[in-house]
């Protein structure tokens, strides 16, 4: 680890109110979504600032944190000799920054500058909290001071198609970004900021006919230029406001990355991601020795199969998983308890947040209420169940009529095709979805 990472602090941001990943942030930030079977959002960059030797870490929320707080709590402590520590910011009344809500990236780390005011702080490491990557950021502090910036923005090359929701830059043959557009809509307007594939290909990285460098949202700025922004400008955003005025007048430099990335923004995105870790050879590897990826320690007995088949799918700790059922490219959270027949497809299950004892599992059946888990003889597929779900006997959460959008049967949501029952859910036995769309 250089000095220049013992001088850099390390600044999440919890993203706004996470309508787009609704109904799983009905309860909860988008960082403190569940991922994976027995992680979180927000272990994927705060286990990136460890492994890369940045033991500084601010979390900045201001939408539904009692979670994120209880899982940052109860997980990442460092010793007091380190100087460590990962504590959250969450938005609040001040005398300086008056009452309102962040309006912007940039303004949330206006609201806050008083924390990276410290004399051995050099640099500032701006990262988002709702993305699957995995990253050292000394390499990319490497770019940064080798090449003499201001600020350093990651990109990765990615196809015109994909550049609309994105921030594009075009860079000279530095590397130093000469233009930056935030989310391009039309032909013209990418065109003004395309890269020719053969300068990617000149950087030891292939184009595979990707024309555009995109903002990853990862940033690093030196903390003096930080302060001169945010307290001389009235700037909200930083992609469509900071990035191109810097570019003006100070030395902005893309540092390229070309592994695997994914924005956690969309329920579709969000499924898609957490199968794709199924597979025997996944995207994105959590079993890396060099770079491994941290979360709560929880001590849960192994997980029971009693005569399951179980085929490329994820178990966490603490399952009991009954006679005859089938499991499918599925990812099945903590503590899940999954009775006997039941049919489990291209699903995720988030697990539960604790078990139940016999005598509650007594007076729920006494009042009618299934136990929490997955009754005997349900069908789930191409679904995502959050945590604590009551689950009867012969449910089906099948979405057979492709309905895309509805939100008609609650506690069940469907979003982008997918069923979703909302966390402490209760379906009763028989239930499925109505044959009728919307």
């Amino acid at each position: 680890m250089t000095n220049d990472m013992k001088n850099t602090v390390a600044l999440i941001l919890g993203g706004g109110r996470g309508t787009r990943l609704f109904p799983l942030t009905k309860i909860r930030s988008k960082p403190a979504v569940p991922l994976a079977a027995k992680y979180r959002l927000i272990d994927i960059p705060i286990s990136n600032c460890i492994n890369s030797g940045i033991n500084r870490i601010y979390v900045l929320t201001q939408f539904l944190s009692v979670s994120l707080h209880a899982h940052i709590r109860q997980t990442y402590r460092f010793d007091h000799f380190s100087g460590g520590f990962v504590e959250l910011l969450a938005a609040q009344q001040t005398m300086e920054g008056g009452t309102d809500w962040y309006q912007g990236t940039a303004d949330a780390v206006r609201k806050n500058l008083k924390y990276f005011d410290q004399k051995d702080l050099k640099h500032v490491l701006i990262l988002s909290g709702d993305q699957l990557y995995r990253m050292d950021y000394e390499d990319m502090m490497r770019t940064h001071i080798e090449s003499k910036a201001d600020v350093t923005i990651a990109a990765i090359p990615v196809h015109r198609n994909q550049a609309k929701s994105l921030g594009v830059m075009r860079c000279d043959d530095t590397g130093r970004v000469q233009g930056f557009l935030e989310k391009p809509q039309t032909d013209d307007e990418i065109n003004m900021v395309r890269t020719d594939p053969a300068w990617i290909e000149s950087r030891g990285i292939k184009a595979n006919g990707r024309d555009c460098l995109a903002s990853m949202g990862l940033y690093i700025f030196n903390q003096q230029l930080l302060f001169d922004v945010l307290t001389k400008t009235n700037y909200e955003d930083f992609g469509k406001e900071v990035f191109p005025a810097a570019v003006r007048s100070r030395r902005v430099q893309v540092h390229l990355f070309d592994d695997y990335w994914e924005d956690i923004g969309t329920i579709r995105a969000f499924y898609d991601a957490n199968l794709s870790l199924t597979k025997p050879n996944p995207p994105f590897n959590f079993a890396c020795p060099d770079a491994p990826v941290y979360s709560r320690a929880r001590y849960l007995p192994p997980s029971l199969f009693e005569g399951a088949q179980v085929t490329d799918s994820l178990i966490a700790d603490g399952c009991r998983i009954g006679k005859g059922a089938v499991i499918e490219n599925s990812i099945i959270g903590l503590r899940c308890i999954i009775g006997e027949g039941v049919t489990i497809r291209n699903s995720v299950l988030m697990g539960a947040d604790y078990l139940e004892s016999t005598d509650e599992i007594a007076a729920n059946k006494a009042a009618g209420i299934p136990p929490i888990g997955i009754g005997s003889g349900s069908w789930i597929e191409g679904a995502i169940l959050d945590k604590n779900c009551r689950i009867g006997r012969h449910v089906q959460v099948v979405n057979r009529l492709g309905v895309n959008d509805c939100d008609d049967y609650d506690p069940c949501y469907i979003r982008d095709g997918i069923p979703i029952v909302l966390k402490d859910g209760t379906l009763n036995d028989g239930w499925t979805i109505p044959l009728r769309g919307k």
